[in-house]
Parts: C-alpha cells; sequence; structure tokens
C-alpha cells in the first residue's frame, strides 16, 4: 500500500512539473506564470479556468461582492447601479486629494479603456470618494475630468458612501495626525470589473498593467458575448 501512495505521489508530482514547465513555455505575455498554471492545470482536468485569471482576480465560490448602491454623480443627480444596468464598469475607490496611489490606479484603469479601443465603449469608468467630506460633487466633476472624459465621479453622505464600500468590501478610515495639517485617507485599492447585473466579476491589483486589465476585461466581455 505504500509502494502505491508512493507511486500516485511521484505520478503528481511529475504531473505538476510537467504543467508547469508547459504553463512557462506557453503563456501569454501578459499572463502570470502562476495564472498560467492554473490554466493548464484546468485544462489538463478537461476544466476551463476563470475568464478573469488573466490579469485579474477571480473570486472564490459564492463570493458576491457588488449590488445595490445610492450615490451622487458629479452633476450633482443621484444615481444608483440601476442608471448603470445592462453595462460593465470599471469602479475605483479613492479620494481627490490622494497624493499617489489613486492617480496611478485611475491612469491604469483609463488606459485600459484606451487600448480596449471600440470594445471601450460597452464599459463605464467610475471613481466613488471614500472622502464625502471633500470630494464634493463640483469638485470631483473637475479631478475626473483629468482623466478621461467618459470617468464618472460618485460621492454621496458618509452613510451612502459606507454603504456602497461595504458592499464591495472596500476599507478606508481618515489618518490624522499631529504633524499634518489636513488629512489623508488609508484605503485599500483595488479595480473591480463590474458585470450588468452590478456584481464585480473580477478585481485587479494595485499597480496591474494597463495591458492586463485591458485583456482580462475583453474575455469578460468576449465570454459574455458568446453566453448571449
Amino acid at each position: 500500500m505504500l509502494r502505491v501512495i508512493r507511486l500516485l505521489a511521484f505520478l503528481l508530482i511529475l504531473l505538476l512539473g510537467g504543467a508547469w514547465a508547459l504553463a512557462w513555455a506557453t503563456r501569454a505575455p501578459e499572463e502570470s506564470l502562476v495564472d498560467a498554471f492554473a490554466n493548464r492545470i484546468a485544462q489538463l482536468f478537461g476544466g476551463q479556468a476563470p475568464v478573469a485569471a488573466m490579469g485579474g482576480i477571480s473570486l472564490p465560490q459564492g463570493m458576491t461582492l457588488g449590488g445595490s448602491f445610492s450615490l451622487v454623480n458629479q452633476d450633482g443627480r443621484a444615481v444608483t447601479e440601476r442608471d448603470y444596468a445592462g453595462r460593465w464598469m470599471l469602479v475605483y475607490f479613492g479620494y481627490s486629494y490622494c497624493p499617489d496611489v489613486c492617480p496611478t490606479e485611475l491612469g491604469a484603469m483609463t488606459a485600459a479603456l484606451d487600448q480596449l479601443g471600440p470594445l471601450a465603449e460597452q464599459v463605464v469608468p467610475v471613481f466613488v470618494s471614500v472622502d464625502p467630506e471633500r470630494d464634493t460633487p463640483a469638485h470631483l466633476a473637475d479631478y475626473v475630468s483629468r482623466f478621461h472624459p467618459r470617468l464618472q465621479g460618485l460621492t454621496g453622505t458618509p452613510e451612502q458612501v459606507a454603504e456602497a464600500a461595504r458592499r464591495f468590501r472596500v476599507y478606508y478610515a481618515k489618518v490624522q495626525r499631529p504633524d499634518m495639517t489636513d488629512y489623508l485617507m488609508d484605503h485599500s485599492s483595488f479595480v473591480y470589473l463590474v458585470g450588468p447585473d452590478a456584481r464585480v466579476r473580477s478585481l485587479f491589483r494595485p499597480d496591474t498593467s494597463p495591458e492586463a486589465m485591458a485583456a482580462a476585461v475583453q474575455a469578460q466581455l468576449g465570454a459574455a458575448s458568446r453566453r448571449s
């Protein structure tokens, strides 16, 4: 019995080693080695890796993010998820006074839209402020216009923002040290790809390249088109 177990373990090691070598040799330019390995394992066992694997993070089975929200856009108009029904969204939670990561991620998100070409018309870029105290609609209107002509800036009451952040499991907190004349906002920094049903389909880590983000979005749009 022990000999059989050792033989099976040896064969499994050979299989995983072969899949790793195959992933290394055949991965796409924007596909990480880990994502390529997951794809090859899925193929070996007759399955299919999640569409979001290239460049994005697939949600665990049974986990849902997103859903309903009630906020105010940069024109001062109340909006909910129903205003975007039937359309895809790239959503980022941050704040306009953010000194570094927010401009970087918004730049990557909007550059990904440029990479998509005509497909970008199917995707609405959205920036949700976690600093409603300073990010008024008028202030957001000026801020989002610097990144992309179609970028939507959303804010609201502190309660509305907190509820939207809760549905996306976004962390944020005000940070004000004694040596600071103003405050910063500490916050998580993912870009969310939201489907036409207002549910998150995948999310992108900070520093995901525009090329990788665009490839993952294109894959999701293609998969949705084939299902319809």
